[in-house]
């Protein structure tokens, strides 16, 4: 049974229709990847889905009791609370319900037995509210939230940090760490990974698989959305068409539709000319044999029903060209070392980059990969280590805040005044292959979308005819079109190309080697992203084999330094093994005593009650202290 049913859902904006007739339905369970091109209705659909925006006709129907979950793509928090305080606040009721058993405990304590009838009331409601409060995890959500902000990329440092001091990315991963606590029904996610690196992204695509409920996940994710998606929602001209597969089958069975679509208009369009051609022909004869003969030919004609031709989308066109080829040697970094007050970001830093390699720079978020680019332009200085581009190399920039757009320009002087060589018509030619046509050219930078920020940005580094062209995630905010576009004009590059960018897909379209960078330093890998994981794992099971392939010598010299520590070892051992029985027992005290307070015939006996339900704290208290010795040993 459907959780969700639309229906002929229609809404114009003035006199612009934007959706019109969407009907659908979402099971639950559904993971559903929705694509379309910018401006096809997809957050608008969202916004009528959580019933931010009234639709003009249609109607939307809830499987009842069913709780709707809204991530917008840019989200204004504000709170005067830490991160992990505003997470708290999801659980409000859990802490109102504790605070309430708390509150109750004293009160049954100090009741006396004169008001039988409203004691045994209260321990009534004291006993289904400690049932529900057990059931809803009230003993585990702070480790819950734990979990989920770790997960999003948070550390435990960045816990007690103030939400008002976050950035615009680091606001958008706390929303969507909120949004998840909260566990709703259906969960509506615009661009869900657009602030998260590869780990993030990666532990959520196994939140959303493993999630119970289902998701609507506007995305231009491609890899995400083959991870996690069963079924996609396509929107194209004010409708929406639905294909039960992920991305990548979605992909093929479009194309073929497309084509398919296409034969059949060409065909019906052939049919209608001979037709026309013939009724022409017996009207040129004249007489009332071959006169009724067209007429009758006519109205067959009108009465068939055309198949619309397709207008194909306007794609933009990219196309990278160099205008120098450079040395071999393109770019050399060595001992790079940046430290920010107590904070060392960037430790011994070395890498090499040669002409026409196309390379990924990869690592999780607040690693340094934007400040080493920055390094590698000049823009900061390094506290160590050296940098020297190689002979006849050219670089140009593009920054993922696109900081060098004047918001105050408009589309043609931004491009006109940073390249005034160029006339009018070159100018024109240029902004049209980038989809600025008509009175596009005259709107001012701060009115366009982030993906139109990003199509002049990428104008702009093509005009600069540079053969090395360092990019911070150039995909962030293009439609998956646009992505498809880069790629190719990538691929096609002569020049070389070193690239930060979160998105998989992309890396593994575009990328001939790939760098990671941790804690540790830069690891290379000769290959596009879904080489590197293979090779990863490669290395992991290497790691294991070099373990039982160690000669005779190293296990001997091992085996000496192992009976150093072997004493440790084994009271090591003895104390988890112990407190392994501890905890294994404590668990035990603490079912049986919730199968105790579960009997409705002891909230009779109040003073039994508090007694049971002080023990059962007790031994939480307890439990969790061993289980915190355990984790000790463990790590």
């Amino acid at each position: 049974m459907p959780i969700l049913t639309a229906n002929h859902i229609y809404k114009s904006y003035v006199v612009d229709p934007i959706l019109e007739d969407i009907s659908f339905h979402v099971e639950y369970g559904d993971k559903i990847g929705v694509l379309g091109l910018n401006g096809t209705g997809k957050t608008t659909l969202f916004q009528i889905l959580s019933e931010r925006l009234h639709m003009d006709q249609g109607q939307v129907q809830l499987q009842k009791g069913v709780k709707i979950g809204y991530l917008e793509q840019h989200t204004k928090i504000e709170s005067q609370f830490n991160i992990f305080d505003e997470c708290l606040l999801v659980f409000e009721n859990l802490i109102q319900m504790e605070q309430w058993l708390r509150k109750t405990e004293m009160e049954i304590s100090q009741s006396s037995q004169e008001d039988q009838n409203k004691l045994e009331k209260l321990m009534n409601e004291y006993g289904h509210t400690l049932e529900e409060f057990t059931v809803l995890n009230g003993y585990g959500y702070k480790s819950e939230i734990r979990g989920v902000l770790k997960g999003l990329g948070f550390g435990e440092d960045d816990f007690e940090k103030p939400v008002e001091i976050l950035s615009g990315g680091q606001k958008s991963r706390l929303s969507l760490a909120k949004l998840l606590l909260e566990k709703p029904d259906l969960l509506l996610l615009d661009e869900p990974t657009n602030h998260l690196d590869i780990d993030a992204i990666t532990w959520l695509e196994k939140f959303l698989k493993d999630y119970k409920g289902s998701s609507l996940m506007i995305s231009h994710d491609r890899y995400f959305l083959d991870n996690v998606a069963n079924r996609i929602f396509y929107m194209e001209n004010r409708s929406l068409q639905s294909y039960n597969t992920d991305y990548t089958g979605f992909m093929v069975q479009r194309k073929k539709e497309l084509e398919i679509m296409k034969r059949q208009y060409d065909n019906q369009q052939k049919e209608v000319k001979r037709q026309e051609e013939i009724i022409q022909r017996f009207m040129n004869y004249g007489g009332e044999r071959y006169t009724k003969q067209a007429r009758s030919r006519q109205k067959m004609l009108d009465k068939i029903k055309l198949v619309p031709k397709r207008d194909e989308a306007k794609k933009a066109s990219f196309r990278f060209d160099p205008e120098t080829r450079s040395g071999r040697d393109v770019l050399h970094a060595e001992g790079i070392r940046k430290r920010f007050d107590e904070l060392n970001l960037l430790e011994d830093i070395s890498l090499d980059i040669y002409r026409e390699e196309k390379v990924g720079l990869i690592g999780p978020n607040g690693i340094g990969k934007t400040t080493l680019f920055r390094i590698l332009l000049g823009q900061i200085e390094t506290d160590d280590g050296s940098v020297k581009l190689g002979q006849h190399v050219y670089p140009g920039y593009f920054d993922q805040e696109m900081s060098d757009l004047n918001l105050d320009k408009t589309v043609l002087d931004e491009i006109w005044d940073s390249y005034p060589l160029l006339d009018h018509y070159q100018i024109r030619t240029y902004l049209s292959q980038f989809l600025f046509v008509g009175d596009d050219i005259f709107k001012e930078i701060y009115e366009l979308s982030g993906g139109e920020k990003a199509r002049v940005a990428l104008l702009k580094l093509m005009l600069s005819k540079s053969n090395f062209l360092l990019m911070d995630e150039p995909t962030n905010h293009l439609d998956i079109d646009s992505k498809e576009v880069l790629e190719d004009a990538l691929r096609n590059y002569s020049g070389t190309i070193f690239v930060i960018s979160h998105d998989r897909y992309f890396l593994n379209q575009v990328a001939t080697k790939i760098l990671e960078l941790t804690e540790d330093g830069v690891t290379e890998y000769i290959g596009n992203y879904d080489y590197y994981l293979e090779k990863k794992a490669i290395l992991s099971m290497d790691d294991e084999v070099e373990e039982e392939q160690k000669t005779r010598t190293q296990v001997k010299l091992e085996k000496k330094k192992e009976k150093v520590i072997l004493q440790k070892e084994r009271e090591s051992k003895r104390l988890i093994k112990n407190i392994e029985a501890t905890i294994s027992d404590l668990e035990d005290k603490i079912k049986e005593v919730d199968r105790k307070l579960s009997n409705p015939v002891i909230y009779n006996e109040h003073q039994e009650v508090l007694k049971l339900s002080k023990k059962r704290e007790n031994f939480q208290n307890e439990l969790d202290k061993v289980y915190a010795q355990w984790m000790e040993f463990e790590e």
